[in-house]
């Protein structure tokens, strides 16, 4: 009896085993590419669909018909899927699957832009591309604040709150002193101030982390909406008229055809923030302080024994952290709005999703980012072509991509093995 049960024992773990995250994400992607190349085919028309490589409906275009283009790359995402449904190696992975993904939305393209009535049946490129680095600064800014908080030992649930108070302090001051650099430093500030908050009750108190983030969110709403209401609502011009960032062009790069004109044209935030992507990469990984910030973020206690100050190392990433959030969220109010309660709309959140997504990485929260910002945009976007999708369902598209990536895309991550955990020098 027992030597007839292992060859079931041993079937049963082959069969379980068959069924990996990687084989599951294929058989998901396989039935969206299938989805794509019978449904979104059937929707299209014959119709060009038209992908404009300027601001304008004129000038050179990557055209294909509707109905074949949706049918072609639905095929090739299926095909990713089967890929990886057979089991392709592991370092084809990441390959295949951005393929797939990305003919998938290629296909549902093909069917909304040929769909779209006629004089708004292009998709032009440089917006989308400008668009969504825009949409996706207060994300990269946000998320890079948690990548500073979190490799150091701290869980940063308060990004949105920081992020807020940039926005507001960015604006208030900004307009009592018509400068956009006090606008700037207001904005820093403003952010540091909760990032202080944040690192005294959750460092000094050992206050739980995650309800002190979410305290923290809570007092920069009402913070900001008593202001805001009892100032700026009342004397918009004087408290809520901060002057913006104008564009800076940069010479020969902006001439590149698409990518020239939305980076190369773009205001202080956007080079600031790829700016701080580089140098947050190369502080984090290739210099002492990014070595003593990561030991103290995966074994704290190790890292005292060797004459780390863990406690005041953390106090710094922290107030730091602040300081990138704030300045993240003056790129609204200092370079496209005026500041409205509540205005970032839960950002704050979804950067904490791209850090996730990210895995803990600047350059991966930069790549994260660009992906909820193309989400936002392309909502943007498929409002104004008159799209058949309800609004309502547009408007969730960069929170389900949010879902999406976290709960499906990310797999098994592995935070710092310190994070959250409050340190107490024995």
């Amino acid at each position: 009896m027992s030597t007839m049960a292992v060859p079931d024992v041993a079937t049963a773990t082959v069969d379980e085993g068959f069924w990996t995250r990687n084989r599951k994400v294929g058989a998901a992607l396989l039935a969206l590419g299938v989805l794509a190349a019978v449904l979104f085919g059937a929707l299209a028309t014959d119709q060009q669909a038209r992908f404009t490589l300027s601001e304008t409906e004129g000038g050179a275009a990557l055209e294909i018909n509707g109905t074949i283009g949706a049918i072609l790359f639905g095929v090739i995402a299926a095909a990713a899927g089967g890929a990886l449904l057979a089991g392709v190696p592991k370092r084809w992975f990441t390959l295949v699957l951005g393929v797939g993904l990305v003919t998938f939305v290629l296909s549902f393209l093909c069917w909304q832009v040929s769909a779209a009535p006629e004089g708004r049946n292009f998709m032009p490129m440089v917006n989308i591309v400008r668009g969504t680095f825009i949409l996706a600064l207060p994300l990269i800014f946000g998320a890079l604040a948690g990548v500073l908080c979190e490799r150091s030992g701290v869980v940063n649930v308060a990004i949105e709150g920081q992020l807020l108070m940039g926005a507001f302090s960015g604006a208030l001051f900004g307009s009592l002193f018509n400068s956009v650099w006090v606008g700037l430093v207001a904005a820093a500030i403003g952010g540091a101030f909760i990032s202080l908050l944040l690192a005294v009750f959750a460092i000094r108190y050992l206050v739980d982390q995650v309800v002190m983030g979410v305290v923290l969110n809570l007092l920069a709403v009402g913070i900001t909406g008593f202001l805001y209401e009892r100032l700026m609502q009342t004397n918009a011009e004087k408290y809520n008229s901060a002057p913006r960032f104008t564009n800076w062009e940069i010479p020969l790069l902006e001439d590149i055809p698409v990518i020239g004109p939305a980076l190369f044209r773009g205001n202080l935030f956007l080079y600031l923030g790829l700016l701080l992507v580089l140098v947050i990469h190369i502080a984090l990984f290739r210099t002492r302080w990014g070595l003593r910030t990561r030991s103290v973020g995966e074994h704290p206690t190790a890292a005292d024994t060797l004459g780390v100050k863990v406690l005041g190392l953390r106090y710094r990433n922290v107030l730091l952290a602040g300081v990138v959030a704030g300045i993240g969220g003056a790129s609204y109010t200092l370079a496209l709005y005026s500041f409205t309660k509540n205005m970032i709309g839960g950002k704050g959140f979804i950067a904490l999703a791209a850090l996730i997504f990210g895995r803990w990485s600047p350059t991966g929260a930069l790549l994260a980012a660009l992906f909820f910002g193309f989400a936002d945009q392309l909502a943007t976007y498929l409002g104004a072509i008159g799209s058949s999708i309800p609004s309502q369902f547009l408007a969730m598209l960069p929170y389900l991509a949010t879902i999406l990536a976290v709960a499906g895309l990310v797999g098994r991550v592995r935070a710092p093995a310190a994070d959250g955990k409050p340190y107490v020098k024995g």
